[in-house]
């Protein structure tokens, strides 16, 4: 039986810096065996786990750029139309009638991905094959930073600052992209699996080409991330990477990121509250929600934290939820941000603090339900980030903002969109404004075609502050 080594993709959608892809090709070159990559597309499963159309047409977009990308290497790559993760066995089943299996993958962390993938290595070990992980996601994989009495660390700053020594011993090693193999020609009987559909051509505005992201990534850290401390919480200045939609595909590594920013900003990335060193932050913060998420599994069944916060008894009224989801809330500053969420698929990170703090500690709705409307909506929704920011937001997590800490609205709106740029962008309606009454129109009888604001700042944080005082009790 020929042997055939399965460079099996799912949120590693690149060449370079794929250890999965170097190592079955490294092991195919010392022993002959032919490589095939291998896409399944589950949009059942997908669909269960509220993932973003926009993300599902990038993803779409992406991979099928990669086989060209692949084929450079004389290596194929199968993408298929599957439903759920159910038709993920029956396709390697239908492999392993046919060779004789090592399938090379990269670790998730999520509780369905985690029983799927158990469940293709005990059908892939039962036929005398090899199941083959690499825990790649992270620069420092989940449970290698620790405190010094073996425990998980709870809050960011000290988990920040044994993952940076940890850097600064090991370094950080980026895998070339492998050398084409010699050409083969594969003969695959499979299911009646489709090919891979085309998407609905959302996410077009986003490029998917390899080299097209690289060069994205390595010009924010040649040319913007100097200034990212100053200018990254401004919704109306380009001031972002927008790399987060190709961290979450893995179409970049976080590993590439930090060896480009090293190279670029050699003398600052290190230096304490620079640009380089605070972009650096954003990306250790995204590894730390991916440990939190494997030490405390309960995460992903939606179970806040602190668990003492489960109690708190959140209003959910339907009406302010809707008017939240659409930008109808009558502070402005909001409403422009949904509503960019809606149009684009994509929120300033200032932005998403702003309307996360304001669902949950103005309008007392569950996190949940913005949580997941977050995820039906962003193009970079990664699961441990969105939950993590979620619930720093509500303070129900893991180094979360104090009860207590409640932004205001119309200050944030002031102090970050100062000249009303960003909410002009995205609600017309106050686009003849100019000063304080754009931030906040209702202070001359409101506009025409805006809606008043659904509550009182004031009266909101009153009641917030009650809401969790009554959790806080003694006994």
């Amino acid at each position: 039986m020929q042997a055939l080594n399965i460079v099996w993709l799912r949120n590693d959608l690149r060449c370079f810096d794929n250890a999965v892809l170097s190592s079955a090709v490294e092991d195919a070159a010392r022993t002959g065996a032919a490589v095939l990559a291998l896409f399944i597309a589950t949009p059942g499963t997908w669909q269960l786990h509220d993932m973003a159309a926009v993300k599902q047409d990038l993803i779409r977009r992406r991979v099928l750029q990669l086989q060209q990308e692949m084929a450079a290497l004389n290596i194929p790559l199968l993408a298929v139309e599957g439903s759920s993760y159910q038709q993920v066995s029956t396709v390697f089943t239908a492999l392993c009638r046919q060779y004789q299996l090592k399938v090379f993958v990269q670790t998730e962390y999520e509780l369905r991905e985690r029983q799927r993938d158990m469940a293709v290595e005990q059908l892939v070990l039962a036929q005398d094959g090899r199941f083959i992980r690499f825990d790649t996601q992270c620069i420092m994989p989940p449970g290698t930073i620790r405190t010094q009495q073996g425990d998980i660390y709870k809050v960011f700053t000290p988990f920040k600052r044994s993952w940076l020594a940890k850097v600064k011993e090991q370094g950080v090693h980026c895998d070339a992209r492998p050398k084409a193999l010699p050409a083969t020609n594969l003969q695959l009987a499979l299911p009646e699996l489709p090919a891979l559909k085309n998407g609905d051509n959302s996410s077009a505005a986003w490029p998917v080409a390899e080299a097209q992201v690289l060069e994205l990534m390595r010009a924010f850290c040649r040319e913007k991330v100097q200034d990212y401390h100053k200018a990254r919480d401004f919704p109306a200045i380009a001031g972002t990477s927008k790399l987060s939609a190709y961290l979450a595909l893995g179409v970049v590594s976080p590993a590439q990121c930090v060896a480009r920013l090293q190279l670029e900003a050699a003398d600052s990335w290190q230096q304490d509250k620079s640009g380089a060193e605070v972009w650096l932050s954003e990306l250790i913060w995204r590894e730390f929600y991916k440990h939190i998420l494997v030490a405390y599994p309960q995460l992903i069944k939606h179970q806040p934290f602190q668990a003492d916060t489960a109690a708190i008894r959140w209003n959910n009224n339907t009406t302010l939820f809707q008017a939240w989801c659409d930008g109808m809330t009558g502070y402005p500053i909001v409403d422009a941000a949904m509503r960019q969420l809606n149009q684009t698929g994509w929120m300033h990170n200032r932005l998403r603090m702003i309307t996360a703090g304001f669902l949950v500690k103005d309008l007392h709705i569950d996190w949940r339900l913005g949580e997941r409307y977050f995820m039906s909506k962003l193009i970079d929704g990664d699961f441990a980030a969105n939950n993590g920011g979620w619930q720093w937001a509500a303070s129900t997590g893991t180094d979360a903002a104090p009860y207590f800490r409640i932004f205001n609205p119309l200050s944030q709106s002031e102090k970050f969109d100062p000249q009303g740029d960003f909410i002009r962008l995205y609600v017309p309606e106050l686009s003849k404004l100019q000063g304080k009454t754009l931030h906040w129109p209702h202070a001359l009888g409101g506009v025409k075609g805006y809606p008043a604001p659904v509550v009182d700042h004031a009266i909101a944080r009153k009641q917030t502050l009650a809401l969790f005082a009554e959790i806080k009790k003694p006994g």
